[in-house]
């Protein structure tokens, strides 16, 4: 099948360093908001929301619950990945931010203003679940437009380094919701974060959101798309037809699956290893040990700057080694970290976590840093949106979706040592992928062919 882009038409005129940032600050703002809302409801579910919301005399079904409509979120995000991947294809890049960006802060706020079950019997329950699935949806296309605008505004020499940034957002996100967690809970008298004061955690997205939509507003068009869109309107005004253009671009991505296949492999234990470190420690290390949960809560914060580092770096060290290179070797020490970070959690001690748990998170940092311009270099400009969102989102429900909630049932059913096979078993899975792989860096994304 002919390429929607020709590998002899003149490139866009680069985009100014003004434009570029406005792309830059606006896919940040959007990953930090949806990260933010994330690790808000996987803090609190750890902690707060079962018995609020899914009161039961066991503590430990309460908990499973609540992770559970954490993972009905995921759910939703390959849905939402399907729809804006392919309107995102169809009518550019731009509009999805903005729209996705909306839908993601709204939904979080009214979380915030939810009665609870107390309050309302199994209502309560029914609209936190609709609202984690407004949440998912729309998270499932703003993480791929977010960066795909990078990887396709930025310097192709270092797309590795730039498209890692608004990857970074998922650490930040994190930190900002651990610290203000940590920070509302020490203002507060006791008992009050427990009652009403979570409600400020998930109201402090208004502020996000406004800022984020001015600045996603101003936002322009990716000149990669725009310039695939003029050849597209070209061959169909030469040949009269507009085959390849009427074609759902998500059905596009499906019929050559094999980068598809890869991307999922690649996600698999990548995102397993992204919630183990951020979500599950909090509620192993608070129910089965100890710990604190504001001692958690902090080394998790610790955990996510360290990971916010390990991205930065490993997108950078990509544009140098190769995505593969780049890839392969976190994903190996990651498999050897696994069972020293369990070792460390279980003495008790509050240095051993933290070491546990930021060095986990770099390891998992450096991975997920350079994944996220190797996922948009796999695919043509015709259906990145749709191919990249289908990796991104089709993931979460495989691995990220059901990976707390399989956690906690294997520690509190068959033990620790079940945890730490499920990891490095799907870290396996993702050295597999990312081997068989080609190498992407150096890619053209005006010129990849299907």
């Amino acid at each position: 099948m002919t390429s929607l882009v020709d590998r002899t038409a003149t490139p866009p005129a680069p985009p100014q360093a003004s434009a570029f940032r406005r792309v830059l600050i606006g896919s940040m703002a959007g990953s930090v908001l949806e990260w933010y809302d994330f690790a808000v409801y996987g803090i609190l579910a750890a902690t707060v929301l079962g018995p609020l919301f899914f009161p039961s005399g066991d503590g430990i079904v309460g908990l499973l619950l609540s992770f559970a409509t954490m993972g009905l979120g995921f759910v939703a995000r390959p849905l939402g990945g399907i729809v804006f991947g392919h309107l995102g294809d169809r009518l550019g890049r731009q509009p999805m931010l903005v729209i996705t960006f909306l839908l993601l802060g709204v939904s979080t706020a009214a979380i915030g203003l939810l009665p609870t079950y107390e309050q309302i019997g199994v209502w309560a329950t029914a609209l936190l679940v609709l609202l984690r699935m407004v949440q998912g949806f729309a998270l499932g296309g703003e993480f791929g437009a977010a960066v795909l605008m990078v990887s396709e505004y930025g310097e192709p020499r270092r797309r590795g380094f730039w498209a890692s940034w608004p990857q970074a957002g998922a650490p930040l996100g994190t930190v900002l919701a651990t610290v203000l967690a940590s920070v509302v809970g020490a203002l507060l008298p006791d008992g009050a974060f427990d009652t009403w004061g979570w409600r400020l955690l998930f109201l402090a997205a208004l502020p996000l959101l406004a800022i984020g939509f001015w600045i996603r507003r101003g936002v322009e068009e990716s000149p990669v798309f725009r310039q695939a869109q003029e050849r597209a309107e070209e061959r169909t005004a030469v040949s009269g037809t507009a085959a390849a253009s009427g074609r759902s671009s998500v059905l596009q991505a499906l019929a050559r699956p094999r980068a598809v296949l890869h991307g999922l492999g690649m996600r698999l234990g990548e995102n397993i290893a992204f919630y183990i470190y951020t979500v599950f420690v909090i509620a192993y290390a608070t129910t089965s040990f100890d710990y604190a949960r504001e001692d958690v809560v902090l080394a998790v914060a610790f955990g996510s700057a360290a990971q916010f580092l390990g991205m930065i770096g490993g997108g950078h060290w990509s544009d140098v080694v190769g995505r593969k290179k780049a890839m392969l070797t976190p994903a190996v020490l990651l498999v050897v970290w696994a069972p020293v970070f369990f070792w460390m959690v279980q003495r008790e001690s509050l240095p051993l976590l933290w070491t546990g748990v930021c060095v986990g998170a770099f390891l998992h940092g450096v991975l997920a840093g350079a994944e996220a311009a190797w996922i948009t270099e796999l695919f043509p400009t015709r259906y990145r949106f749709a191919g990249s969102s289908l990796v991104f989102q089709g993931s979460s429900i495989i691995a990220g979706a059901p990976a707390p909630l399989i956690a906690v049932w294997l520690v509190t059913s068959y033990g620790v040592g079940t945890v730490i096979a499920y990891l490095v078993v799907t870290m396996l899975v993702t050295i597999v992928a990312v081997a068989t792989s080609r190498e992407t860096r150096g890619t053209d994304l005006e010129a990849v062919e299907s």
